[in-house]
């Protein structure tokens, strides 16, 4: 995997963070969210090669 650790001790606040911002929304309202934070992160990474190697590893990666 192409990903390190940047978050260190944080990591576990984020991932609440991600959590809570969703509490209360629909499916469908969460998905729109998680299109918004995306294209954010992208824009904020701001490097096409760098996006779609993420973008290809996060795809390689075997779900359940």
């Amino acid at each position: 995997m192409i990903l390190e650790d940047k978050l260190g001790t944080e990591s576990d606040a984020v991932y609440t963070m991600l959590m809570n911002v969703h509490d209360g929304l629909s499916l469908e309202a969460s998905h729109a969210l998680n299109a918004r934070l995306i294209l954010i992160l992208m824009n904020e990474i701001g490097d096409a090669e760098k996006i779609t190697a993420l973008l290809e590893e996060a795809r390689s990666i075997p779900l359940g």
